[in-house]
């Protein structure tokens, strides 16, 4: 698959999400094998009146290359001029976000807001293109619901258009998040057009993304599937490339990128504002682990790193603890069961 000067084949995509995929988890997703990530959509309008939270949201990061900046926006103009602002943070692709099914935001022509109205889309595309000499790619859905669905339309607009690329989250609106994606317009699209087309919705393991990628599409976006899972970049190389399975990430392992991922948020929030947004990741790192209860309740009131690096690393010792008596009762059971089979 071919952006711009990227390319990458079969690449698996972090999805934009917003208040997840900020910049210290898309660095933890790129180390565990994603290929290309995005940045939160951020508000064009945001971005050319210069609002310092709205710029927080699309710093990015060498070690995270290629990386993309996504925005959005209900005017031409604006996202025009959005455009050329963030020319200077040096993203590797600007992706026009398309398909945000969020009632605020649709009610004021933006994310899929845009496809009850094909003319200002196309104008938004265009002029987005114009802007920039970055490449420009655009994400959405199939249309507004299942009785308007005009992705066909979309697509072959897009392409016209000059944007580099098509990600396609496989449901209409209305469905947000609920329902099925239907992978089969990939297949549809690709015929359609010549740009790479890139699939999302409701890849959660990597068997999916080979599912998917089996319709044709370029590459494989993965949303809410890495939230709790960010190992799902490597666990789905690997199996692509094996056919195997990975094992499931030890519990040490969950605890050192939680740590890892912990201090890389305290890096780029400052300690206070780091350790507090970080709060929302505990149930994803921690979740199954055995006794974890009692140890999630202590981490949220946690207001330093160091208590909180301090409280996982005494639950990984007593787990280590735990682990060697139960080794060293197996293994007694065994001698005392080997000494009856002798008699």
């Amino acid at each position: 698959m071919k952006i711009g000067p990227i390319e990458i084949n079969k690449p698996l995509c972090l999805a934009p999400m917003e208040d997840v995929t900020e910049l210290p988890f898309r660095l933890i997703c790129k180390r565990l094998g994603a290929d290309i990530v995005y940045t939160e959509f951020t508000s064009s309008e945001g971005i050319i009146r210069d609002i310092p939270r709205i710029m927080e949201k699309i710093q990015i990061d060498d070690e995270e290359r290629p990386v993309a900046i996504q925005i959005f926006g209900g005017r031409p103009e604006s996202m025009a001029e959005a455009a050329q602002s963030i020319e200077k943070l040096k993203p590797d692709f600007i992706d026009i976000n398309c398909g945000c099914w969020v009632k605020n935001h649709v009610a004021r022509n933006e994310g899929a807001g845009l496809l009850r109205d094909l003319a200002l889309f196309e104008k938004i595309v265009r002029a987005t293109v114009r802007a920039t000499q970055l490449p420009v790619t655009v994400k959405t859905r199939l249309g507004w619901d299942e009785e308007s669905i005009v992705i066909l339309d979309v697509a072959k607009m897009v392409e016209n258009s000059g944007a580099r690329a098509l990600t396609l989250h496989c449901r209409t609106r209305a469905q947000a998040h609920s329902g099925f994606a239907d992978w089969t317009w990939l297949e549809k699209i690709k015929k359609a057009v010549r740009i790479p087309v890139i699939g999302n919705g409701d890849i959660t393991c990597p068997q999916d993304a080979q599912a998917m990628l089996e319709t044709g599409c370029d590459g494989v976006m993965i949303g809410r599937g890495a939230i709790a899972n960010p190992w799902i970049f490597k666990q789905t190389k690997h199996y692509l490339q094996t056919g195997e399975h990975l094992p499931e990430p030890s519990i040490e392992e969950k605890i050192r990128t939680c740590i890892e991922h912990l201090k890389l948020n305290v890096r780029y929030k400052g300690e206070k504002y780091g350790v507090l947004t970080f709060r929302k990741h505990y149930v994803g790192y921690l979740k199954g682990l055995s006794n974890i209860s009692s140890v999630r309740s202590a981490l949220m009131q946690c207001t330093t790193i160091g208590q909180v690096v301090d409280c996982l690393e005494k639950y990984l010792t007593s787990h280590r603890v735990v682990g060697s008596d139960v080794n060293e009762r197996t293994e007694s059971e065994a001698r005392a069961n080997e000494g009856n089979l002798v008699l």
